[in-house]
């Protein structure tokens, strides 16, 4: 299975709860911080929520 190196490029601040939640999930919480995390759907679909707060990348 491959893998996604998300980074976090934007502020969580002005965001709606739900995004905010999201991004704590994925392992994130403040520009620049960077994770590790597997191609599945349920990332996948973080993902989809977050997209302008977050860059990928195949890891």
């Amino acid at each position: 299975m491959s893998k996604l190196k998300i980074t976090q490029v934007r502020s969580i601040i002005n965001c709606k709860e739900a995004q905010k939640r999201t991004i704590k999930a994925l392992g994130l919480g403040r520009p620049n911080s960077v994770v590790t995390q597997p191609k599945n759907a349920s990332t996948l679909g973080m993902l989809n929520v977050v997209q302008h707060l977050v860059k990928v990348e195949e890891a």
